[in-house]
C-alpha cells in the first residue's frame, strides 16, 4: 500500500511500516516455460519462498540525505524499488510525502535505439514535464551531460559514462522532491562526478530529500546525513554514518574471518 501525502506540516519524506517482498520460485530446475506449464497443469509445481525484505520500518526526514548500505543481495535496490513505487511490498505500507524522481539502474527508462536527443524527451516526458519545456531547456541538458558531439546518435553506440552522464542529467535538471540514486555516481570521470557532487548539494540546499546506495563507503559517510544498514532482507541498524558503516565493517570482518577458519 502506498499513500501520496500533501500536509505541508509533514516533517518526513518517506516512511516505511514493516515492508516485506517476497519472490516465489519453483523448487525444480525447469529448463523451458512449456516444461514449466505442464508440470503446472499437473499441479507438480513446488514453490520456494525468497524473502528479499523483511520487516523493514524506516522514516527518512525532509530534507535529509539518506544512505544505505550491505553487501550485494541484501535488499538494497529492492528497498528503492519499493520507495519508488517500482515494485509494491507484499506487506507493510509506504507513505510518501513528495514526487519521487528515480535514477535506479544504468539506462533505465532509456531506449538503445533512439537517439540521446529523443530519450531525453521520452525521459522528461516519464517524469511528467510536457514536451515544449523540455524542448526550451534542451541545450542545457545536453551540456551539463558533455554529449554534444553525440546527443543524435543512437544510445546503443554510448559508452557506460555517456549513459550515466544523460540519465543524471535529465533526472536532476528539475528539482526532486525525492531524489533516489543507486550507484551511479560510480560511473563517470572525476570531472563529472564533481559536476553531480555540486547539483547534489545544490538539491540538498533547496530542501530535496536524496536517498543514495553505494559501495562506495566513504561517500555514503561524507554525504549523508543517516544510514541504514541491510542484511539479507532485515534492517540491522540505522543512524550516525559513522557508527553504522563501523558495524557493518565489523560485520564483514568477522564473517570473513569465519570463512577463513572453514577454509582447510
Amino acid at each position: 500500500m502506498t499513500n501520496q501525502l500533501s500536509s505541508s506540516d509533514t516533517y518526513f519524506s518517506v516512511s516505511l511500516q514493516n515492508i516485506a517482498v517476497r519472490y516465489r520460485s519453483p523448487m525444480e530446475q525447469i529448463k523451458s516455460f512449456k516444461e514449466f506449464a505442464i508440470q503446472f497443469l499437473k499441479n507438480n509445481i513446488h514453490m520456494t519462498d525468497f524473502w528479499a525484505l523483511n520487516d523493514v520500518s524506516l522514516t527518512i526526514q525532509r530534507g535529509e540525505t539518506f544512505g544505505i548500505v550491505g553487501r550485494n543481495g541484501a535488499g538494497k535496490s529492492t528497498l528503492l524499488k519499493v520507495i519508488a513505487r517500482v515494485i509494491s511490498p507484499t506487506n507493510g505500507r509506504v507513505i510518501l510525502h513528495g514526487k519521487v524522481v528515480p535514477l535506479l539502474e544504468l539506462g533505465a527508462g532509456f531506449h538503445p535505439e533512439l537517439t540521446g536527443r529523443e530519450n531525453i524527451f521520452l525521459n522528461a516526458a516519464l517524469l511528467g514535464h510536457p514536451q515544449k519545456e523540455t524542448a526550451a531547456n534542451l541545450p542545457k541538458i545536453i551540456e551539463f551531460a558533455e554529449v554534444h558531439g553525440y546527443i543524435d546518435a543512437p544510445l546503443r553506440t554510448y559508452s557506460t559514462g555517456m549513459v550515466a552522464r544523460l540519465g543524471f542529467a535529465i533526472a536532476t535538471f528539475w528539482q526532486a522532491e525525492i531524489l533516489i540514486l543507486d550507484e551511479i555516481l560510480a560511473v563517470g570521470d572525476e570531472e563529472f562526478k564533481t559536476k553531480c557532487d555540486q547539483k547534489l548539494a545544490e538539491f540538498k540546499q533547496n530542501g530535496s530529500t536524496i536517498i543514495m546506495v553505494s559501495h562506495n563507503l566513504s561517500t555514503i559517510q561524507e554525504k549523508c546525513d543517516h544510514v541504514a544498514w541491510i542484511d539479507r532482507g532485515k534492517l540491522m541498524s540505522i543512524g550516525n554514518p559513522q557508527e553504522v558503516i563501523q558495524c557493518y565493517l565489523e560485520d564483514i570482518k568477522n564473517v570473513e574471518a569465519g570463512k577463513s577458519i572453514e577454509t582447510p
